[in-house]
């Protein structure tokens, strides 16, 4: 039998219980990025800065270096049993993750007991968010109406554009109107407890939504592979390889313009940390609306014809954006900086989650999302912050971001011009087939 399509209640209650562990995720992440320096402090005091920087940056990469394990495992169960069951089990890990990370004592008080709860917590929430944009992308795209199929994948990018306006916003209001001393006491912590509160709703939310019918069409066609991470690299190392190459320039503009820029415009701008916060604010609330527009340029003229060009504008625009604010720095030139970068990144980014989900047939498009998505962020985007901490103390000039960002837009270009799928215009109905 051919199950009939999803009534508006049902697409919506789907499309929540998606992009709702995505925003908690790049919330917990960038309140991380944002206390960087706090945290530093409380937990890994050292008698350089840059290696007590080094430290924290290291213990939120730890989270990353994980992830492509609980992602592998995370999609071969969502493949298996279910997007439905995969998505409720992580968003109980994540919410741990946050509160451990929350309630951790710092060193002062405790020792090397602190430091290695943070980095439990890691390890928990690594494990978690490593399946987490893997199955929640498949379960959206799969209740996605063929017509509207990127516009309901960009979703995901304004779940994280979200996520970026609450933990700048919260990070701005903390530092703006906490002392030093209150905000490294107890006031960082604030993000993390409310953070964790989401679990329980998502997880009511997520248990009340069922499989979408493209899912059951293809468990009804033919049962799931026994090693879907077989035929992923077996059947489809193409696709593979471009998935990777779609994510790369993404991850590091994002991990740079969210995690890297509040340490980056204290110690190589010298301005007061609460005006890259504002701005993040800000544009994470423009994100959030330029997105599904994006999404909508993607279903009316193909993703490539949007993905490319904005791909290309990062790449040629990094060094003259951070000229900019390098010469003269000011919040009103980080703030055009920003937003110039929030603008093109939602244009790379909008078509990416159901561009990425519609290079893998559904029984193993979780593991496939699973392990690109992982691959690159662990490697372009978690790491960016070390990486780019690292940079500069070698280099010893402010424009590493650049650098960074120039770098991951050329491996982009080669990677998915290489080995992307053909037709360059993909069919959202191609996309949703078995």
């Amino acid at each position: 039998m051919t199950h009939p399509p999803p009534d508006r209640a049902t697409l919506r209650r789907a499309t929540i219980a998606s992009v709702i562990g995505n925003g908690l995720e790049w919330f917990d992440f960038l309140v991380y990025g944002f206390f960087a320096q706090t945290i530093a402090g409380v937990f890994f005091p050292a008698n350089s800065a840059d290696l007590s920087l080094i430290l924290t940056f290291a213990t939120f990469g730890v989270g990353f270096l994980v992830r492509p394990l609980g992602g592998i495992l995370i999609g071969l169960y969502a493949d298996r049993a279910g997007r439905q069951k995969a998505l409720s089990l992580l968003i109980l890990l994540m919410a741990a993750g946050t509160l451990l990370l929350g309630v951790a004592p710092g060193y002062a008080s405790s020792g090397l007991v602190g430091p290695i709860l943070v980095l439990i917590a890691r390890i928990l929430q690594g494990i978690s968010v490593g399946g987490e944009f893997a199955s929640a992308t498949s379960l959206l795209v799969e209740y996605a109406p063929p017509q509207r199929f990127f516009y309901y994948g960009s979703f995901q990018m304004s779940a994280q554009a979200l996520a970026v306006a609450l933990a700048s916003g919260m990070a701005y209001l903390l530092s703006r109107f906490l002392d030093p001393a209150a905000l490294s006491a107890w006031g960082w912590r604030i993000p993390f407890l409310l953070g964790a509160l989401i679990g329980p709703v998502g997880f009511y939310i997520r248990r009340r939504v069922g499989e979408a019918p493209a899912f059951l069409e293809a468990r009804r066609a033919a049962p799931p592979p026994r090693a879907p991470l077989l035929v992923v690299f077996r059947d489809f190392p193409a696709p593979l390889i471009a998935a990777i190459g779609t994510i790369v320039c993404g991850t590091a503009a994002t991990y740079l313009w969210n995690s890297y820029l509040p340490v980056y415009v204290v110690r190589a701008l010298h301005l007061p940390i609460t005006t890259p916060l504002l701005g993040a604010a800000i544009c994470g609330l423009f994100y959030m609306v330029w997105s599904p527009l994006a999404g909508l340029l993607c279903d009316r003229f193909g993703p490539y014809r949007v993905f490319f060009p904005a791909l290309i504008a990062n790449g040629l625009l990094a060094f003259p954006l951070f000229a900019f604010v390098i010469s003269a720095p000011g919040p009103d030139r980080l703030f055009f900086v920003q937003w110039v970068g929030t603008l093109l990144l939602g244009m790379q980014a909008a078509p990416i989650p159901a561009l990425i989900a519609s290079y893998f047939p559904i029984p193993v498009r979780s593991t496939g999302l699973a392990v690109a998505y992982n691959v690159s962020v662990t490697l372009f985007g978690g790491l960016a912050p070390l990486t780019m901490t690292y940079a500069m103390m070698v280099l010893k000039t402010p424009y590493v971001p650049a650098l960074y960002l120039s770098a991951a837009a050329i491996l982009s270009l080669v990677l998915v011009l290489g080995f992307r799928p053909l037709p360059t215009r993909l069919a959202a109905a191609q996309a949703s087939q078995p």
